[in-house]
This record gives C-alpha cells, structure tokens and sequence, in this order.
C-alpha cells in the first residue's frame, strides 16, 4: 500500500516504469487536454464531474470509479456517482440510478478524525492512497467492501483513492478508483505510480474548475440578491410598487419564451440563449431600480391634494368655515328689524346646499381619473375664487395656486412637475445601471432595462428612441410594464382594469406607434395575457375576451 499526500511521486516500481511509455503518456495527455477544454465548455458541474470519473477510469483502465462530494455541513463525504464497467452499474451523476447508501463520516462521535476509510482518510489528511491488494491490507476497515463482493460475486482488489482539493486547500471531492486492469491481458492489476499521478494532476485540475464554477454561481447569487435588495428597499418604501417590481420580469420572460418559439413572421428569427434569458431576467428585475430615488409622496399619490397628507380634508374645513358663517350671517338677518324670517331660510338653505355641493364636487375632483371634462376644471378655478376669512382674519380665495393646479390634473393625481420627477426614475436607472461593470454575458441590462418607456415612434422617454433603435427585449419590456401597469389592483390613485379593457387599450397601443403591433400580436395569438392573468389577476378582473374586437389584431 502506497500512501501520498496529493501532488506528492510515490515510490517507484517496475509496473510504473513499465508503463511510462510514450504512447501511453501521449494518451494520457490527450485526456488531460480535453478535460481542460472541456473547463472552458461547460458549467455544469453534474456533467463536468461524470466526466472527470470517466477520464480516470479511462487514464488508468480501471473496472469501477466511485466520487465523493463533501455533505453540506462538511461532517460526511455522500456518494455521488459509482460506474462499475463489469456489473455495469451507473449510479448518480446526471442521468444514472439513485445511490442509496449511506454517506461516510469525516468524524466519529467524540470529534476525532475517521481514520478506518479510506476514502475518508484521503479528504482528513488531503493525501492519496494506492492499494495493490484490499484484501491483503489491514490498515482500512473494508468490511463494506467485502460484502459487497459477496452480494454482486465481484472481486475488489487494487484500489487508487485521491483527494480532491482546490488551490486555498478547500475538499472539493474524493476520487477512488476500482480494479486497475492490464490492456492486454484484462488481468487486474495495481495502480501504478504514473496512474497515481495523473489522477492527482486530473483531481487537482478538477477541484480548481469546480470551485470557479461554484464561484461563477455564487457571484451571480449574490448579485441577484442585491437586486433583490433593492427590490426590498423599494417595496418597503411603496408597498405599491412590489407588485410591480415582481411581475413585470415573469411577463417579460412569458412574451419573450413565446416570440422565442415564433417560426414565421418579421420576429422568426428571435432566438434566445440560456445565458440570453438572464441578462433579460436579471434587466426585468431591475427596470425600475431608479425609483429607490422617488420620493415616497410622489410614488403612493393616491389622490391629487395628497402629499404627506390628503389635503382635501383641509379644504373641507374650509367649507365648514363658509358654511358657519352663512349661518351666522341668516341668524343676524333676522335679528334686524322687519325681517322676512322665510326668505332668510330659503336663501341660507340655498347658499349651503351650493356650499356642499362644490364641496362635493372638489371630493369627486380629488379623485384621479381617465380625463377630467375642460368644464370640470373651468368649476375648479370658479370655486377658487370663493372668498373665505382664515383663523389669522385675513380675507383669501378658497383654493390657492397650487391647489388648483393639483385639482385640475386632467389624468391621473400627478401634475406635470410631479411626473416629471416619476419620468426621472428611468434616468436614475440608466446612470445606475450603466455605472456598474457588467460582465460580457450582462452588458445589455442597462439598455433592456432602460428602454421599457421608449416608443415604436419615438415619443418616449428617456431618448425618444424609435422601434429600429430598440432592441427586441426593450420593446417586449414595454409591452409587459404597460400590461402589468394597466392591469395592477393594488396602485392606490386607479382600480385595475379588466383584462379586455387591457387588451383594447394596449391594441390602441399598437396602432398608434407606441407599442410593437408585431410583439402584441404574439402577446395575444399565443395567450400569453391569458397565462399571466390566471396566475396573477384578480378573479373578478379576468372576463372573457373577444380578441376580434381588439383593436389592429386580426386573429
């Protein structure tokens, strides 16, 4: 029995030298080279780990192969593929039978190193093990080994057992081979020195190219995480927006699958990548990481006088200030001389009756809506010019500039200045985004995310981009932010809307160069509205469509 520390020659012997033939190292090397290419290729580690097992047992001609892979807690080692050519099992790996057997312990129960495998052995002192002949060695408890011969009729005897670590010294795995067989002959035979090196240079190789993949995953973990972290700040800053910020890459990626499965018509030829999908999975998550900036009052405006309070509430008080002192001055009318007592009534009654129907009516304005009538707002600024006496008895109009700036919005809550703080949240994700070092496979994140407000005509925003400006995944970015947007039951300033109000919208939509017409009619041929809104639409919202009557679709 030959034990080395990993990297480390064992001793000579006439086998070792008997193999050391140019033809064989030649082989070997080859194997080497193609493990190396195949670093580059492939960042799957199931499959890059079946194929690390076969090289070696292809390197040494051994019968059987088993490899470890350390338990999560690093307590055990678990079996992770056994390849046994003779009994022609395949066990783990990426498409082989499940391996039921239990994991072997690193430690036994007062902590101390387990010293009786020797697969164990070879991962606590990161040392490689070459027996000739278990049955002949009584160093290592085979007990488990032995009954499995007995079980299958098969004959364990040379064994190879190298640790698998990576360049800080980290257990990756442990790589044991079974049964070193002659080529000639097919007789077994033992691992040979040059078997155990190349192993060792294979494992070495090999544990360093897990671990960057495993690096490779984790890194791009944790930057999903921080977008998810900026996600979070702004959910919790506007719970509004969380829904948002959820939904719109699950549609994106929904329309994106269907026109990737497009074989006729002008978008045939879009096709995406798996490395494609999350560089538009990871810009739908942050389209909108810009609006962490907003301030909260303009976000969650619900109402058109609201900031950090509705201020209509105010104006109401206002209006119990008019309407006291209409009462106050009916009650002197009548004291005087002569008064007609019922005309006085007739024209208080009348006076507050107009009172708490402008009153009312500035209730009703308060609320934002799809297009206040020119009407409307001409009332508002006629209501204004009501005078009332303040607590300081100054004499002022009933409503100030601002306030009937505010309450004359004709869409929505927000006025021009507000909005333009809104539209600001694209750029703020632009600067963001584009100041970041994106990998090759990322680069585009900053212009898929940043496009979802630009047009097919170029009457957007941020760049007035036209539709041939655009890539594919901006414009079907856009169609998911409207969609989601129009359809959304939690915005606190609208009530979602049906999905065939949606659809007639955003057909208006596509004839009017604002969104894709080509995109919308996959977004439509292929439900995808449908898909969305069943998983994520209120019940009472998802009535049935008559995709005839969609405007610019032909079904």
């Amino acid at each position: 029995m030959h034990v080395t520390q990993a990297g480390n020659r064992p001793r000579s012997n006439i086998t070792a030298m008997q193999e050391l033939t140019p033809s064989n190292i030649a082989e070997r090397l080859h194997l080497l080279t193609e493990v190396s290419v195949a670093l580059g290729e492939s960042h799957d580690i199931e499959v890059f780990l079946e194929r690390i097992l076969r090289v070696a047992k292809s390197m040494t001609n051994a019968d059987g192969g088993t490899l470890y892979r350390p338990s999560p807690d690093g307590a055990s080692l678990c079996f992770h593929i056994s390849l046994n050519d003779s009994l022609a099992i395949h066990q783990g790996g990426v498409d082989g039978n499940r391996i039921d057997l239990p994991p072997i312990p690193l430690y036994d129960a007062n902590g101390n190193k387990n010293l009786s495998s020797v697969a164990a052995y070879a991962a606590n002192f990161d040392q490689s093990v070459n027996i000739e002949d278990v049955y002949k060695a009584d160093v290592f408890n085979f007990s488990g080994m032995r009954l499995f011969d007995q079980t299958f009729g098969y004959h364990s005897q040379s064994f190879l057992t190298v640790p698998m670590t990576d360049h800080e010294g980290e257990l990756v795995g442990v790589l044991q081979l079974i049964n070193a067989m002659d080529r000639e002959s097919g007789a077994i035979r033992s691992f040979s020195g040059t078997d155990q090196r190349f192993i060792e240079a294979l494992a070495s190789q090999a544990a360093v190219a897990i671990t960057n993949v495993q690096l490779i995953k984790q890194l791009e973990h944790l930057l999903e995480s921080l977008v998810n972290l900026i996600n979070i700040g702004i959910d919790e800053k506007s719970p509004y927006t969380g829904r948002h910020c959820q939904f719109v890459p699950e549609l994106t990626m929904m329309l994106a699958e269907a026109v990737h499965k497009t074989e006729s018509g002008p978008l045939a030829a879009f096709r995406m990548s798996d490395a494609d999908r999350k560089e538009l999975w990871m810009a739908g998550l942050l389209h909108d990481c810009g609006k962490i900036t907003t301030p909260v009052h303009i976000v969650d405006k619900s109402t058109k006088l609201e900031t950090i309070f509705d201020r209509i509430h105010m104006v109401d008080t206002r209006f119990e200030v008019l309407l006291r002192d209409a009462e106050i001055q009916a009650l002197r009318a009548r004291l005087e001389a002569g008064a007609d007592h019922a005309a006085i009534d007739e024209r208080l009654r009348a006076e507050q009756q107009r009172l708490r129907d402008d009153r009312d009516f500035l209730r009703r304005a308060n609320v934002g809506g799809e297009g206040m009538l020119p009407g409307d707002q001409e009332r508002v600024r006629a209501i204004a010019r009501r005078r009332w006496t303040g607590p300081d008895g100054r004499e002022r109009d009933l409503l100030d500039e601002e306030e009937v700036r505010n309450l004359c919005v004709r869409f929505g809550t927000l006025t021009d200045d507000e909005r333009k703080i809104i539209n600001n949240h694209i750029w703020v994700t632009i600067r963001m985004l584009e100041s970041l070092p994106w990998p090759k496979h990322l680069k585009n994140v900053p212009e898929y995310a940043g496009g979802h407000h630009e047009r097919m005509d170029g009457k957007g925003y941020p760049r007035g981009l036209t539709g041939d400006e655009m890539s594919v995944q901006a414009r079907i970015m856009a169609i998911a932010d409207i969609f989601e947007a129009l359809t959304a039951a939690d915005r606190p300033y609208k009530k979602g809307k049906t999905l065939s109000e949606s659809l007639v919208i955003l057909g208006k939509f596509a004839q009017n160069g604002h969104i894709d017409p080509h995109l919308f009619d996959i977004f439509v041929r292929q439900k995808v509205y449908l898909k969305f809104a069943r998983k994520h639409m209120d019940a009472h919202q998802v009535d049935a469509v008559d995709e005839s009557a969609i405007p610019g679709y032909q079904a």
